[in-house]
């Protein structure tokens, strides 16, 4: 298949300062390191994790919005990792992102009409009634009633200005969307019609995403393919439908495990695997598998040596000690 994006060897450090006046770096916070993935054109990779594990970093990596520290993105082949800024700002027509917060992401003194019309106008694509048109079109796809061009942010619900921070990312047609946390900040009534949007939107505009969230029960509704992300490491990744069917990190298990079943029946239970302890400082990581401190399976090579990435076949791929062929167990 058509591979659209692809990060390799990924790693963005932010230095950990002391003094006001004569700054100096005491050492880094390690959000992400030496992550590799790759998305394939018109399918959706779901980043799952739980916070602060360095899902959102990762997604403003791969359009640029921050500066990795090292490694390489590839957009249709082309290394963007380099670009000089006029040839970043042309790359942005073709990779948005859709946030989190939309109260946050709309600016309150522009109407939803202005906010969506701005893309349009940057770039030179449409002005005067033909960008008018534009803009109403988008307000429709997303189910939003193309009269309120001339109403304000703090006129619509929370679903509804997700919706416009949608219409706003299409504008311009992109071949990738990065989608960070957009149903976190929203009721779970309004959850669900968002996810629907985004599965209609895909099928209709043939969209590529990057899916970001915490719950995985999201994620498994839209995602082609599922990457696990702790402590700035991916620890597995595979196709949806094998990962929930049978995950093979610890952590994942963990995950999977704490996923509310609506009236599971009861030969279907499973016990819920606790997680002992909070996650370590990302200013510390520790020595060998970052999850050794809260895995029960873990051994004391865990504790010594980083683990390799096993491919366990040719699309299901996981850092683990249990599953290398090596480990005398």
């Amino acid at each position: 298949m058509d591979t659209l994006l692809e990060a390799i060897n990924l790693t963005k450090l932010f230095p950990i300062t002391r003094g006001i006046i004569f700054q100096r770096t005491i050492g880094y916070i390690h959000a992400v390191e030496e992550v590799s993935f790759s998305i394939q054109r018109g399918q959706t990779l779901g980043l799952v994790g739980e916070s602060g594990c360095g899902k959102s970093t990762l997604g403003r990596l791969v359009l640029r919005l921050i500066e990795p520290t090292s490694g390489t993105i590839l957009f249709e082949g082309k290394d963007i990792s380099t670009l000089p800024r006029r040839a970043l700002r042309e790359l942005r027509k073709h990779m948005q992102i859709v946030f989190q917060d939309p109260q946050a992401s709309l600016n309150p003194r522009l109407t939803v009409g202005e906010a969506i019309a701005e893309p349009l106008e940057i770039f030179g694509i449409a002005k005067g009634k033909a960008k008018w048109k534009r803009v109403k079109e988008l307000l429709e796809l997303v189910g939003i009633n193309p009269d309120s061009a001339n109403r304000y942010p703090h006129e619509f619900s929370g679903g509804q200005k997700q919706r416009i921070g949608v219409a706003r990312a299409l504008a311009l047609n992109p071949k990738l969307i990065v989608a960070d946390e957009p149903v976190s900040a929203l009721d779970l009534s309004v959850q669900a019609q968002i996810v629907n949007l985004f599965r209609d939107l895909h099928k209709e505009l043939h969209l590529t995403y990057l899916f970001i969230s915490h719950d995985l029960s999201v994620v498994k509704h839209i995602s082609n393919y599922v990457a696990v992300m702790y402590l700035g490491r991916i620890v597995e990744y595979a196709p949806a439908s094998k990962l929930y069917a049978d995950p093979k990190h610890p952590y994942t298990q963990a995950l999977l495990s704490a996923v509310p079943k609506p009236e599971p029946a009861s030969h279907q239970l499973k016990k819920r695997i606790l997680l002992e302890g909070d996650p370590p400082s990302p200013a510390h990581p520790p020595l060998g598998c970052r999850f050794h401190t809260r895995c029960k399976s873990a051994m004391q090579k865990c504790a010594e040596e980083p683990p390799p990435k096993i491919n366990l076949d040719e699309t299901h791929w996981v850092e683990c000690h249990l599953h290398n062929p090596s480990t005398n167990l």
